[in-house]
């Protein structure tokens, strides 16, 4: 008879198998493969509860090979999560709780979305920074209230995309050693053998990372894999990669070994024949009466292990009282109260200032009240802003440090941020310019697919940046981030409407945001301070009315387009003509309104309007009707000082006030620079 941990390994196979057969689609090789350390880890090693799948102590598992879905559905549904056989037979169905990747929040037991290669990897090591920086905040001698490890488990794929490399190296310049990193090394790629594309040694990359790096020759080996485990969690200065050998789809006669195996069903036959290689005799989707057993007994176990830190907190609790009370309200996910006080209003008659300084002011002023906001830059601070000045950095030496260096690494960083975030218990914010958001795009779209609430601070937002040319100025990256489902951009027009956007970043917790801020100087609007703060969270308001009853014109604006409109009305008031302004700093809030909300600030009837924005004009024409027009660019920049490229593309109060009465005029058709 076989041992109890081989009958989970056969077990966890075979209902992947199972599953993948059954909806006929789905990928075979890696839970045939990496079975066994996944045994390893979950029976022997994983501190978790399946009772309480949130519990914050618990370890936290990412599978970045997200393809590897059904490995991640089996373990879950054998060690005791609330995942029924009925959904494991429903895999890759639509509404099914077994979706084809994992999905957080979707899946009970699920720690994060994977699927894009490699971003698990930048998750873990956000979720590892996270562990390490609220236990050097809230721990203390006899009493580690917050002591956990992130175990990620990835494939050949998952090392081949750059992010892999952007998060291992900072990963090992902080020393995070609670971080462990389990390789599937079976040398195959979808495509076919992976020495027709990759050949470095992953051992060497990684020690020149400053990881402690272990190797399991056979993966089948789990005596082996429970020795390299044990042997990982005691250093405590390096995080640890385990390459563990394997054979991709093991156990298959005639597909094991082969790319074949990576992505499509073994078929009926070949299906038949593995299961016989394992000594498998029981029908489909049934399992042994042993490995069923296991529901409770690690039910039980992790009871047991939350009732245990439980009273170890509230022994924290009398001896730390407000720590403890910190504590809870990360845990529970509130913020403190007035966590807001004292953020900065500013006055028409204030000097100008760029909404970039404004978000620094901000940040600076919210740490004050909020110990656990959290963040950096990648490589560009001093630019975006982004520096707490009195909070430290982030070090190997100082997890308590608020201030991140990512490094020149972008996509990295956004990954980072969503396992900061999924992690909870802090507030995560990582800035760069807005075109280089492009580099980490994918990550935003994870964290939008999540609903998890990370800040995006992205600063020089248009032509203005100037000098350095089109390849630094963003065109089409508003209509981009603002045709992403689940994330919102809010492009503030001055320092009233910056710190409003923060307020609103922050204060919710369902989605991501993207604050678009400018590298130039702003005056501070008219009657922004008392509009703002209700008018920004609506997406859209109308600043300053019209004279009369109804406008010859409305027109609309965003960011730092903004002024320029109320200089064109207070001209176009000289000439005899009436202008309402509307500042819209952000599309989706404004679709959030109710219809008699949005007919208040763009009344249906009234159909001659002008909209302004340094950026593509992409989407921004159901906004208008035939009789409006946009100036905006629909042409990458160029290189020269900004005030010349703002004067060259037209975003001139002349540009403008000719434009706006050629369109209550003739309302003629939609015109962009």
């Amino acid at each position: 008879m076989q041992s109890l941990d081989n009958q989970v390994v056969q077990s966890l196979r075979v209902l992947s198998i199972d599953m993948i057969e059954n909806s006929k689609s789905g990928h075979p090789g890696l839970p045939m493969g990496a079975a066994p350390m996944a045994t390893s880890l979950w029976k022997n090693h994983l501190k978790f509860n399946p009772n309480n799948p949130d519990w914050f102590d618990r370890d936290r598992f990412v599978l970045s090979a997200g393809h590897g879905s059904a490995l991640l559905y089996s373990l879950l549904h054998v060690f005791g999560y609330h995942l029924p056989m009925s959904e494991l037979k429903r895999f890759r169905q639509m509404g099914s709780k077994t979706p084809g990747h994992p999905e957080y929040r979707h899946t009970v037991g699920v720690d994060a979305t994977t699927g894009p290669l490699g971003q698990g990897i930048a998750m873990g090591v956000g979720m590892a920074l996270s562990e390490a920086h609220l236990s050097a905040m809230y721990n203390h001698p006899n009493h580690e209230i917050i002591d956990h490890y992130t175990y990620l488990l990835c494939g050949d794929g998952c090392l081949m995309e750059g992010i892999s490399y952007e998060a291992a190296s900072l990963a090992g310049h902080l020393g995070l050693g609670k971080l462990i990193l389990l390789y599937d090394s079976n040398n195959i790629s979808l495509d076919g053998d992976l020495d027709k594309a990759f050949s470095e040694n992953i051992q060497e990359r990684f020690r020149s990372c400053g990881w402690q790096t272990l190797v399991v020759e056979d993966g089948n080996d789990l005596i082996a894999i429970n020795k390299a485990i044990t042997e990982a969690k005691p250093e405590r200065n390096k995080p640890t990669i385990i390459e563990v050998k394997t054979i991709i789809g093991y156990g298959s006669p005639n597909k094991a070994g082969t790319s074949s195996v990576h992505g499509s069903p073994l078929g009926a036959e070949e299906a038949e024949l593995v299961k016989r290689q394992y000594n498998w005799e029981l029908p489909p989707f049934t399992l042994p009466a042993e490995v069923k057993a296991l529901k409770d007994v690690y039910r039980e176990k992790g009871a047991k292990l939350e009732k245990e830190w439980l009273t170890r907190f509230k022994s924290y609790c009398i001896e730390y009282p407000k720590l403890a009370s910190e504590v809870k309200a990360l845990i529970e996910g509130r913020l403190p109260e007035a966590w807001d006080a004292g953020l900065k209003q500013y006055n028409p008659e204030d000097k100008a200032i760029s909404t970039r300084d404004a978000s620094g002011i901000a940040l600076n002023q919210i740490i004050e009240n909020l110990p656990t906001l959290f963040g950096g830059s990648a490589d560009l601070a001093s630019s975006n802003k982004t520096a707490l000045k009195h909070a430290g950095d982030v070090t190997a030496a100082n997890y308590e440090g608020k201030n991140i260096w990512f490094g020149v690494r972008e996509f990295a960083m956004g990954g980072i941020l969503n396992g900061m975030a999924l992690h909870g218990g802090v507030q995560p914010f990582g800035g760069t310019f807005f075109v280089f958001s492009d580099y980490l795009r994918s990550a935003v779209r994870s964290a939008a697919l999540m609903n998890i609430p990370v800040t995006y601070v992205m600063t020089h937002d248009s032509i203005s940046v100037g000098e350095d040319g089109p390849t630094h100025e963003p065109i089409e990256h508003l209509a981009c981030f603002r045709a992403m489902p689940g994330l919102t951009v809010i492009r503030p027009a001055d320092g009233n409407e910056t710190v409003e956007a923060y307020r609103y970043a922050i204060g919710q917790q369902e989605q991501p945001i993207m604050i678009v801020l400018s590298r130039q100087n702003l005056p501070i609007l008219s009657h922004s301070r008392e509009k703002a703060s209700d008018g920004l969270k609506k997406g859209a308001y109308v600043l300053l009315e019209s004279k009369g009853t109804q406008a010859d014109i409305i027109l609309i604006g965003s960011g730092s387009e903004v002024s320029l409109l109320i200089e064109a009305q207070k001209v176009l008031s000289e000439q005899g003509y009436d202008a309402s302004v509307v500042s819209m700093p952000s599309w989706e809030l404004f679709e959030k309104q109710s219809n008699e909300y949005k007919e208040s600030v763009l009344p249906s009837h009234h159909q001659k309007r002008l909209v302004c924005e340094m950026g593509s004009t992409f989407g921004w024409h159901k906004y208008i009707s035939h009789e409006g027009r946009i100036i905006g660019i629909d042409s990458f920049g160029a290189s020269a000082p900004g005030d010349q490229l703002i004067q060259s593309f037209g975003f001139t109060v002349t540009n403008v006030v000719e434009q706006a009465k050629a369109v209550i005029h003739n309302g003629t058709a939609v015109s962009a620079n």
